[in-house]
């Protein structure tokens, strides 16, 4: 073929630093369009974000040129910078190091979307460590119980 032709959607998931539930209504909607803002700076589309006050979840479209750790240290670092910066109150505000990242078939994206768009009402009956122990289970990923 003379060119590329990609979609790579994914599902990222990613806590504050010892799940702290940090992130309340005050804060979330404008972290959100800033998480936004970031992933269109790297060249991706954001198709939906959402979360708790201890995780946010992310329905993204990368570039193949940008590799997904990159853009989760670029999305992360800029974002805890951003929150300190505009909330000199969360001085102690930051991400955990790790995340989850799921590819996305286009046929699931709007399946995805609801779900992360429910976070609220999902999370009244199921712990965000339940769930994260769930998306492993389901993606085949070994994991060991300390580090989740």
């Amino acid at each position: 073929m003379s060119q590329s032709f990609t979609n790579l959607l994914y599902h990222l998931i990613f806590s504050t630093k010892d799940r702290r539930p940090i992130i309340t209504l005050d804060y979330q909607p404008r972290l959100y369009d800033y998480i936004g803002g970031i992933i269109r700076e790297v060249g991706g589309t954001s198709l939906g974000i959402n979360g708790i006050e201890d995780h946010v979840h992310v329905v993204t479209k990368l570039r193949p040129d940008k590799a997904l750790s990159d853009v989760l240290r670029v999305l992360k670092c800029n974002a805890s910078g951003w929150m300190h910066d505009l909330f000199p109150s969360l001085a102690e505000f930051s991400w955990q190091r790790g995340y989850a990242a799921f590819t996305v078939s286009q046929s699931n994206v709007e399946d995805v979307r609801r779900y992360v768009a429910g976070q609220k009402e999902h999370h009244e009956k199921i712990s965000f460590r339940d769930e994260f122990i769930e998306f492993l289970k389901e993606n085949y990923i070994e994991y060991d119980e300390r580090f989740v």
